[in-house]
This record gives C-alpha cells, structure tokens and sequence, in this order.
C-alpha cells in the first residue's frame, strides 16, 4: 500500500534553526530517502515554498483567487513524502523525520484513473 506523509511545522521555527540543527534534520531526511531508494520503496518527495499558497474558491460561476490559505493553526503544510509498505513503515519514516514543532498525518493513497479500475 501507498501512504502520503503530510509534514506540518511552523516556517517561523525553522526558519530560525541552528546551522547544526538544519543540518541534522536534512541529514535524517537524506537517510530516509536513500534507504527508501534502495528498497524502491519511495514515491514523490516535495518540500513547499513557505508563503507561496494561493486558495481558488467557487461561487456559482465566479472564481475568487486569494493569498494563503490563512487558517487558524501554528503549523503550515511544509512538504510531502509518498512511500510504499505498511502503516507501521509509514509510522517508522515519521520517526526519521521529527523535528520539534513537527506534525505528521499519514494517509493511504489509492491509485485512481478515470475509467481504470484499482487493483
């Protein structure tokens, strides 16, 4: 099964990481997507742009474009990781990726095509 790792933190607290501490987390990240390599066992792994996030809303047939989303939490959407195997590898790779004010959701994917039936 495919899982999607959702990574949640606060940009201001990264952004005032250490050298040391930027480079320990990478480090742990870099670990994690090699291994994960080397069992093909990952998928698409994305960092987000902080503050580049444009909402679309639709009313009846007007689009209304604004900057953010602008929701009420502490942590943003930081990036993703997509990794194949068990709940309980999924669960392992967030323990690879903590970091202090870091939220995780894991979700299951399910490979969908119009008019192509899942295995």
């Amino acid at each position: 099964m495919r899982y999607i790792i959702l990574i949640y933190g606060s940009e201001d607290h990264v952004a005032r990481w250490a050298p040391e501490e930027e480079k320990e987390v990478m480090s742990r990240h870099a670990g994690l997507r090699e291994e994960l390599t080397a069992k093909r066992r990952l998928g698409p792994v994305m960092r987000l742009t902080p503050n580049g996030a444009r909402t679309v809303r639709r009313y009846k047939e007007r689009k209304h474009i604004t900057d953010g989303p602008f929701i009420e939490s502490k942590e943003q959407l930081m990036g993703i990781y997509v990794v194949e195997g068990t709940f309980e590898d999924a669960v392992a790779a967030t323990d690879r990726l903590a970091f202090e004010t870091g939220v995780f959701e894991i979700w299951p994917l399910m490979f969908f095509e119009p008019g192509v039936v899942a295995r």
